[in-house]
């Protein structure tokens, strides 16, 4: 049996073609404490993140938290958010040295997505769909990290606070945006930081920005997934204008989880595509 391990970066909150489960981040200010997991209401996680005005930093998942989500299969495939922005990769890794120490006969992977949201949601697919065609652990482990490789990150995001405060972009970047409705537009780099492009001025700039770069990554009609942070408006006209473009493409539209709300914020986009 094999399970499929992801933090909750990745947005999904069940997979029901796969045998699937998420480990939390965390939220906090010096007040309180938001776990990432199923049953939190993100919608007011997010408002009381965005309304204190004290310190507010998130923490990744505990080694326990992993192991945990390790037990019950042979093979383990896990998906971390970017190790370019966050500890969870390595907090993964450890946690998997733990494991394998007191059961060496089962199979992990760890995949770092060098990505977040829509990017771990299309390595997850993928691991699923090779695994129901019965390919084996070995033939995963490798073509995942090729597969990753052709994977894409877009971002359109209306405030980059918290990010700054929590020094995943600079701060002299992040002072600019969010004044008369300027929005920045960037992407994943190769090493999974943060890649500003262009300062866009409302919704139609950054759309017509946004399809420019998808064509110029090399995208031809391949799986796209958008995830936003209480801006399915934006997300709908996004996905109508590529399928306008490319036709009926495999496109999917999800709501963001508390760790990309927060880092995202309010009206926020992040788009990932195979290229």
């Amino acid at each position: 049996m094999y399970k499929i391990v992801a933090d909750s970066s990745c947005d999904l909150k069940d997979f029901p073609s796969a045998p699937f489960e998420t480990v939390p981040l965390s939220l906090s200010t010096d007040e309180a404490t938001f776990v990432d997991d199923t049953n939190l209401d993100v919608t007011g996680a997010l408002h009381y993140l965005s309304t204190y005005h004290g310190r507010s930093y998130t923490a990744c998942p505990s080694t326990v938290a992993w192991t945990d989500a390790f037990d019950g299969a042979d093979e383990i495939y896990v998906v971390t958010i970017t190790s370019g922005l966050s500890g969870t990769y390595a907090s993964a890794c450890l946690a998997v040295d733990q494991f394998l120490a007191e059961h060496p006969e089962k199979k992990i992977c760890v995949v770092d997505s060098l990505s977040t949201g829509p990017g771990l949601v299309l390595l997850i697919e993928k691991i699923a769909e090779w695994k129901e065609a019965g390919k084996s652990f070995e033939e995963v482990a490798t073509q995942i990290v090729e597969y990753q490789k052709s994977l894409r990150l877009f971002f359109a995001l209306q405030s980059l606070h918290n990010l700054a405060v929590n020094g995943r972009v600079n701060k002299l970047i992040a002072s600019a945006i969010g004044i008369m409705g300027i929005r920045i537009l960037g992407t994943a780099s190769a090493a999974g930081t943060i890649d500003p492009i262009a300062k866009c001025r409302g919704d139609k700039s950054v759309l017509e920005r946004l399809i420019k770069e998808i064509k110029e990554c090399g995208y031809h009609g391949g799986k796209i997934r958008i995830c936003h942070v209480e801006n399915l408006p934006l997300a709908k006209t996004i996905a109508e204008k590529i399928r306008e473009i490319y036709g009926e493409i495999d496109l999917q539209i999800v709501p963001a989880r508390a760790l990309c709300g927060y880092y995202a914020e309010q009206g926020g986009i992040i788009l990932g595509c195979e290229c």
